[in-house]
């Protein structure tokens, strides 16, 4: 099995070379039948991926245990759904997966485009060949997942595995880790598809926009993908680690985080090229500088360069990602700057209150986090190769500086929907911001008067329900016109307006999500947290709350065993429930965890971690937090994955009414506002009802 894997990765390098010089030869010599040939080797080349895959998997499924890789990722004892999850758990693995899934995405983009973009898609084919064979060269050729165990026996060296393997990181033993790595995966790997329509774009110097019509939604899809995997690593963070949050400015946490925040600039911007021809080279520096962090992100997961939970040890594949970034930068920053006058803006930015001015402004907020993420990360390193000692730049560095950038990132979610396209008059900017205003200036003094006095806490509450209200508005407005007009409910009408531009109203339920997880974000200003050593009977209070320790007992199965200990949970006289954290030793690879008890409520987490015994072995040392509206934050999320799933779906122009009985709004984005046209929303409806 392991000759058939390794036979079929060399094949599949073979061919990407083969792919990519025939697609320029054909090119170059017009030749439709070779660069045909060309298409049909994507197809080729992800057999060959896969066949390595079931092989790895084969491998695992089965504990053969001569393979190095399964030996040190899996044991007999591990289920079975951990023993897939043992393929992207190391690093060979990993890579090859990541090259598995983009073989899948080349033979996709190539199968729907081909006929379509002719003159783009061999230089498209080129560039993920290219791609992949970097990926299928490392795992050929220097960090293989089919390497035998060869052990020494009467001075013969024969390939032998041990009896069982060392089994899987405990900290990925849970649930969301068998779906975690997998989403970040595919949004890192997708971001490949724009990255070589734009390449491509550039050097063929097609219609500027073309490019964006055809991965504007790819683009969301690998988009959600990623954000999926950022917030399942934050719930795996917050229910696995132990520590009570779920975001430490871990550096590959914020290797994630930074190609979402340029992906983000990206789908915000796009609108501006495609409803103004504007912001060209803008979207083209986004879309390279997303592709390059992503790789960025996977340089600094699987070479060891900076210390993390989730990185790999250090490893001999990071010059190879130095060397295919700085390839790579340097070719895409020579050809954006060739192609300069290419890409000028259509229309120049009319005035600063504007929606355009909105999206601008959001995209370099974006881009300053982005920045600022990004030169914390780096900073331990090159303070060492500066001065010999690494610098490291912990959570305050980081909260300091995208706190208050968050709160403008969600002032302007709040105030994009307020301002027209081209222009906005101040009399219209009054009328609209007024309610809103009024609304969340009045939040602001409820929570004076229970009792919320910090800045920033207050400030992202208020912020949180402008932001809200002003989506209501947009919905209710609408919906309230296609009512009247139809005679449905204004739920009924709420949805036929959402069927009828899709995107533009599942941004706005996106940016509801976005707003829930900020009030979650905001409610851990006000954590508290106690530990004590306790023993039977003893009793922990906790805020409002009083934890008693009941009894501590010792369970045991083939893969770990564990002592749990059970706390009764009250508040006041009455008892909420009984809590069993636990304290686990995996046997195969001897390394303990912790398994965290939780109980949940929208107001309120009660988090409870079992640290272990204490020096003299007769209290059991108990950590607990009470963590307020922490469960936003994954209320949020869902919310925010649902809307992009709107987004995605196609506009039905005439549901529920015909098309010019739209919302107003929707018909003003189309043309250009004057003085002649509709001033505000208010004269909108009226129109709209005449």
């Amino acid at each position: 099995m392991e000759n058939l894997g390794s036979f079929a990765l060399i094949l599949a390098f073979v061919l990407t070379i083969y792919s990519i010089a025939a697609s320029l030869i054909g090119l170059a010599r017009r030749n439709d039948r070779l660069l045909y040939s060309s298409y049909r080797a994507t197809g080729a080349i992800w057999v060959c991926v896969a066949t390595a895959m079931g092989c790895l998997v084969y491998a695992l499924m089965t504990d053969d245990y001569r393979l190095a890789y399964a030996a040190g990722h899996s044991n007999r004892a591990l289920p079975w759904y951990y023993k897939i999850s043992a393929v992207w758990s190391g690093q060979e693995g990993s890579l090859l997966f990541w090259s598995f899934l983009l073989a899948t995405y080349s033979m996709i983009a190539v199968k729907l485009n081909h006929q379509t973009h002719r003159q783009m898609m061999p230089y498209v084919s080129a560039t993920l060949m290219t791609v992949l064979g970097f990926f299928l060269l490392l795992n050929t050729f220097v960090v293989s997942p089919f390497k035998l165990l060869a052990m020494n026996h009467g001075g013969q060296m024969v390939v032998q595995g041990p009896l069982d393997g060392n089994g899987l990181n405990p900290l990925l033993q849970y649930p969301a880790m068998a779906i975690h790595p997998p989403m970040l995966y595919l949004g890192y790997v997708g971001f490949t598809v724009p990255f070589a329509f734009a390449l491509a774009t550039l050097i063929t110097k097609q219609a500027g926009d073309k490019w964006i019509a055809t991965t504007r939604r790819w683009t969301m899809v690998t988009w959600l993908f990623l954000a999926i995997g950022i917030l399942l690593g934050a719930r795996w963070a917050y229910a696995v680690l132990g520590w009570g949050g779920y975001w430490g400015w871990d550096p590959v946490e914020n290797a994630s985080l930074m190609p979402w925040l340029t992906g983000t600039a990206f789908l915000h911007s796009v609108m501006m090229q495609e409803k103004r021809g504007m912001m060209k080279v803008w979207n083209m520096v986004l879309v390279f500088s997303t592709f390059f962090l992503c790789i960025f992100g996977t340089f600094l997961t699987r070479s060891g360069v900076v210390s993390s939970v989730h990185a790999f040890a250090q490893s001999e594949i990071g010059a190879y990602f130095v060397s295919f970034l700085g390839i790579g930068i340097l070719f895409s920053g020579w050809l954006l700057l060739e192609r300069l006058d290419y890409l000028k803006s259509t229309q120049p930015l009319d005035s600063l209150v504007s929606r355009e001015s909105s999206f601008l402004f959001n995209n370099l907020l974006l881009l300053a986090a982005c920045f600022a993420v990004l030169w914390g990360t780096l900073f331990p390193v090159i303070s060492e190769a500066v001065q010999g000692v690494k610098i490291s730049v912990g959570a305050p560095f980081f909260n300091k500086v995208n706190i208050p950038i968050g709160l403008l990132l969600l002032l302007l979610t709040g105030l994009g929907p307020l301002f027209a396209w081209r222009k906005t008059s101040i009399s219209s900017l009054k009328k609209n911001f007024l309610l809103p205003g009024v609304v969340s200036l009045a939040f602001g003094v409820v929570l004076f008067a229970y009792g919320v006095r910090s800045f920033y806490p207050q400030v992202s509450l208020i912020l949180c329900a402008f932001v809200a209200f002003t989506i209501f508005i947009e919905f209710y407005r609408g919906a309230r016109v296609i009512a009247q007009k139809s005679g449905q409910s204004l739920v009924g009408a709420a949805l036929t307006l959402t069927q009828r531009n899709t995107r533009r109203y599942g941004g706005y339920i996106v940016h509801l999500g976005i707003v829930l997880m900020f009030v979650g974000f905001t409610g851990s200003a006000f954590n508290t947290q106690n530990e004590q050593e306790m023993a039977i009977g003893d009793k922990m209070p906790l805020g409002r709350y009083t934890l008693e320790m009941r009894d501590l007992k010792e369970t045991d199965n083939p893969n770990y065993s564990a002592q749990k200990a059970q706390i009764v949970l009250a508040r006041g006289d009455k008892q909420l429930g009984v809590l069993e954290p636990e304290r686990r030793l995996y046997k195969a690879s001897r390394q303990p965890t912790t398994e965290v008890a939780i109980r949940a409520r929208l107001a309120e987490d009660v988090y409870v971690v079992y640290e272990g015994l204490s020096e003299d072995k007769q209290h059991a040392v108990i950590s607990a937090h009470l963590n307020p509206l922490v469960n936003w934050i994954w209320v949020g999320s869902a919310v925010l994955v649902f809307g992009t799933i709107v987004a995605l779906f196609p506009s039905r122009i005439g549901a529920g009414t015909k098309s010019s009985q739209g919302p107003p709004d929707q018909r003003r984005e189309a043309r250009p506002q004057t003085p002649t046209r509709i001033k505000d929303k208010d004269e909108a409806l009226a129109r709209s009802s005449t």
